[in-house]
């Protein structure tokens, strides 16, 4: 039997709360997105109800379908699986953000498919730990990487994304996201008219609290939110 949403709700902005509190930060900095490709439709409207404004699939097919399903549910929609380019045409409209750029090809495919004067809100994945399990770009081609972007009139940058390993122990992940903070600093600092890249989306069940400390703007909850069906 689950326990209810807005429980669980409660208890995670109160550790945000609190990081945010040991950061320094302003908690109003941190946005949940309630990761519901694990639950049904009926879950997904429970979150929106205990107030989540912001959900995350990584399956277009299943997020379209949700989305059509809660349509009139004031949330924005954010895409966090590994994207297909071949999957780009289904997608775009249905997902407000997507989290998962990480290679020019995509860009193209996205750039292609925008009607003209539209933009997606994109954000550049980076696979802050080397892990060959792990999609996006190296650190080292960051930078490089979002200045190419620039080509693509439909893609703004927004932020950074990482997968950070799953360990025991969170402290030991620190590391990681503090590297995406610096990376996500000095790509600020280029004012690229194409990537403000402003937020960070890194974080969830098992170490959002220190992903907030270290300056995360956006954390994906799933299991510890929502649960798992």
């Amino acid at each position: 039997m689950f326990v209810s949403v807005k429980s669980q709700l409660q208890q995670i902005q109160a550790a945000i709360d609190a990081a945010c509190q040991q950061a320094g930060r302003e908690p109003a900095a941190v946005r949940i997105i309630a990761v519901t490709k694990y639950v049904s439709i009926e879950r997904a409207k429970e979150a929106l109800d205990a107030g989540i404004e912001h959900i995350g699939e990584n399956r277009v097919e299943e997020g379209v379908e949700k989305r059509a399903a809660l349509d009139g549910e004031q949330a924005e929609w954010h895409f966090i699986g590994n994207l297909q380019s071949k999957k780009v045409k289904k997608m775009l409209g249905k997902f407000d953000y997507i989290h998962s750029l990480d290679r020019l090809s995509l860009a193209k495919e996205i750039d292609k498919r925008m009607p003209e004067g539209k933009k997606t809100k994109c954000f550049v994945q980076v696979n802050v730990s080397g892990e060959t399990t792990k999609s996006g770009i190296s650190p080292e081609e960051t930078v490089s990487f979002i200045k190419a972007l620039g080509e693509y009139a439909a893609i703004e940058v927004v932020g950074l994304m990482t997968m950070a390993p799953f360990v025991d122990h969170p402290e030991e992940v620190r590391p990681y996201f503090r590297k995406l903070r610096e990376l996500k600093e000095g790509v600020e600092a280029l004012a690229l008219p194409h990537a403000p890249c402003h937020e960070l989306s890194m974080g969830m069940s098992n170490d959002y609290e220190i992903a907030v400390e270290e300056g995360a703007t956006f954390v994906r909850i799933g299991s510890a939110l929502v649960g798992k069906e």
